[in-house]
């Protein structure tokens, strides 16, 4: 699976804005008055504030001077302190509208959004043409997440003012959180049209662009805010994305590196700067990157993405920890969930499947089998589709598995939240996580009674508001439930849906078919090149040392990731030649080619998932080292599934060990494959209905539990004879 990478979309909502304009001064301390107000006008605060207070001392309840004195003290970040005075100048002039607005800002910047609704009300009460009162009225309800009457707000302001840059702003950046992607660049042109030099305006195109997939128009966005403003961090940072997006990975780690330089403790900058590091196997500041990102992460900080730290450490309490505070940053709880304990009534149990991945991809890969096969008369699923239509064949192979196929790529988190409520889900299976293209944020809202974190991310999403995640002994000890904020579904022989269907490997090929030598033995490992830390590859290339004449099959992935592979091969003694790079084939005839391997080499510490149980599949005998979280554990599940224990190995120097001996003794390597070969048709790991039965039965159990009124607890399915 990928990971979504950090986008961060800092200087998204343009600030409340405080109405400044010159009061009228009546009164025997007009002059005082009046010299203050020029004064503040002028930027001139501390002379300001000492005439506004000498002012007060002879006239407490002077209402110019308390309300000019509250936003001054507002602007000075002495918030509290401005509630308080513009209340006490409100009370002697309860009619002004502005000093309703500044009131409500000052409660704003406090996190008392409520209140400062109330404040901006009364503004339009006296006031209904105000334009300002609205687009902070707007801003209250984005803080709050509630986008739609934010966005009724901005629309009305826009009717009063067609051309209010702030409203327009806003409303883009509330269309963006609305998942209205063109609607909001749209609106990011509109103000480019009437300010070209809003550098903000420039960012938030980028990011929309970045969503609509068109990374050459945004990286250009980026590049024009960064020639307003040449310090952007948040720019460069996003500049990474795009260049990450479009396979420029040097262009990308010098854009992260620039953004870190110019604020180093920027984490979503460090949290890309280190994916990119993984993506490219360049390692020279990977162990001091991953021991800082480990100290924030213990520290509480948001220091880098769950999907990041899925290969940077085995901890399995770190993740979780990680995890949390992501969820707390990004995708918090919504304060008023749609499910609150309503009790429904229908015959079936209803699961609807969560996923941008109903395509060509692992995770369809995997489950298309169990859509087919779920038991039609307990259980009516759906699935909730966040990506573009696809038109390949494994999207509407999974289409047509589906009673109900809902196209969710342009609604918004809380309008597919409100129609799974509407559809009444009993269980919502998130196969996403923390993947690329996930929409976390539509679970926030809780619209299912039962909520499960399931396959696409292999770890914790560390949210209460997530039940259950689908485990199995050995890939979640009973030991460390602890570590997982879900309660933890224990399935029988393996957490891993197999398609029993998948495509059978072809004939196979030969060796220079593929561009492997005539001779040599064949290591391979084909898990994505961001697996590969610097310690597997020592052990990979003592391998290659210690048995003549053998080479390591790789993916293809990026020119970068190649060419540094390479140069660490040499760097070991190793000609660089021994690397062979596989280039891109479709899923059937990768199968056929990977019959070519010999012997399949596990990563640490984020395992082979589906490329494991495709060598499997393919015949290929897998060796992994088991580490302590979920992600590192998730081969060994799979060899356990299908009957090869033995080539699971819980240390570095015994997975080197296993290794060599199968390399160096072809009769004992030629029995575990014979095994493999023997096991693979009658084997718990590709028995689909099988996995069907106990999944249901799991889904049963939550339901069951949920019916008695009983909260989620840890469930253990016995296995079918």
């Amino acid at each position: 699976m990928v990971g979504s990478m950090s986008s961060e979309k800092t200087g998204k909502q343009q600030a409340p804005g405080l109405d400044q304009s010159s009061p009228e001064i009546s009164s025997a301390i007009a002059g005082e008055v009046h010299q203050a107000v020029l004064q503040h006008q002028r930027g001139n605060l501390a002379e300001a504030e000492r005439l506004y207070r000498r002012a007060l001392a002879q006239a407490p309840e002077h209402f110019d001077a308390l309300h000019m004195l509250g936003v001054l003290r507002h602007q000075q970040g002495q918030h509290e302190e401005a509630v308080d005075l513009i209340r006490k100048a409100i009370l002697s002039k309860p009619d002004v509208p502005a000093a309703w607005i500044n009131l409500g800002v000052a409660l704003q910047r406090l996190g008392r959004c409520e209140d400062a609704l109330e404040s901006y009300d009364r503004a339009l009460a006296l006031k209904p043409d105000y334009a300002n009162a609205l687009v902070n009225r707007g801003n209250a309800y984005q803080e709050l997440r509630r986008h739609l009457e934010a966005l009724a707000s901005y629309d009305r302001a826009l009717s009063l003012e067609p051309n209010h840059v702030e409203a327009l702003f806003n409303r883009a950046n509330t269309l963006q959180d609305l998942n209205r992607h063109a609607e909001a660049l749209a609106d990011y042109e509109q103000v480019l049209a009437l300010r070209p030099d809003h550098p903000k305006a420039l960012l938030n195109r980028g990011i929309a662009l970045l969503d609509l997939e068109r990374y050459e128009e945004a990286l250009a966005s980026f590049e024009s805010a960064l020639k307003l403003k040449a310090d952007y961090a948040e720019a460069f940072n996003n500049c990474a994305v795009a260049q990450q997006a479009l396979g420029r990975y040097e262009e990308a780690l010098a854009s992260a590196n620039r953004a870190l330089a110019l604020r180093p403790d920027y984490a979503g900058a460090l949290s890309n700067l280190h994916g990119c590091h993984l993506r490219v196997c360049k390692w020279e500041t990977l162990a001091h990157d991953a021991d800082a990102m480990i100290a924030a992460v213990r520290r509480g900080e948001n220091a880098v993405t769950p999907f990041v730290l899925l290969a940077t450490t085995d901890s399995a309490r770190d993740q979780q920890q990680c995890a949390r505070t992501y969820i707390a940053d990004r995708y918090p709880a919504f304060p008023t969930p749609m499910w609150v304990g309503q009790r429904r009534a229908h015959d079936k149990i209803r699961v609807a499947y969560l996923s941008a991945d109903f395509r060509e991809h692992a995770v369809s890969y995997l489950m298309a089998g169990l859509f087919e096969m779920h038991d039609r008369e307990q259980f009516e699923t759906m699935a909730i589709s966040f990506s573009p239509k696809f038109h390949n064949e494994m999207g509407e192979r999974v289409r047509a598995a589906f009673g109900q196929f809902v196209e969710a790529f342009d609604r918004s988190n809380r309008t597919v939240a409100e129609l799974m409520f509407e559809l009444n889900v009993d269980i919502a299976v998130d196969l996403m996580g923390f993947t690329q293209h996930s929409r976390t944020a539509i679970l926030s809202h809780r619209p299912a009674p039962i909520q499960v974190n399931y396959l696409g991310f292999p770890g914790t999403m560390g949210a209460e508001y997530i039940d259950y995640i689908i485990a199995d002994d050995f890939v979640i000890p009973r030991e460390a439930q602890g570590w997982y904020t879900e309660k933890v579904v224990y399935l029988p022989d393996t957490f891993q849906v197999n398609d029993a269907r998948r495509k059978r490997p072809g004939k196979v090929p030969t060796r220079s078919e593929v561009g492997l030598p005539e001779s040599g033995f064949v290591f391979c490992s084909f898990n994505g090149h961001y697996k590969i830390t610097p310690r597997m590859f020592d052990v990979w290339m003592r391998l290659l040392e210690q048995i003549p004449g053998s080479v390591l099959w790789l993916v293809l992935g990026n020119v970068s990731a190649q060419d540094n592979l390479r140069r660490e091969a040499a760097n070991r003694g190793i000609e660089p030649r021994r690397l062979i790079f596989a280039p891109e084939l479709g899923y059937g005839d990768h199968l056929t080619r990977l019959q070519l391997g010999e012997l399949f080499l596990d990563t640490l510490p984020y395992n082979a998932g589906t490329t494991a149980s495709d060598a499997l599949w393919a015949g290929v005998p897998v060796v992994t080292c088991a580490g302590e979280a979920f992600a590192s554990r998730m081969a060994g599940s799979l060899l356990n599934a299908v009957g090869l224990p033995e080539l699971i190995t819980q240390n570095l120097d015994d997975y080197e060990a296993l290794a060599l001996q199968l390399a160096r003794e072809p009769a004992v390597l030629s029995e575990i494959r014979a095994k493999l070969a023997r096991n693979r048709s009658a084997c718990s790991l590709f028995d689909t209905d099988r996995f069907r039965r106990h999944i249901e039965q799991a889904y049963t159990m939550m339901w069951e539990r949920h019916q008695r009124g009983e909260k989620p607890a840890s469930i253990v399915i016995r296995k079918i004879a």
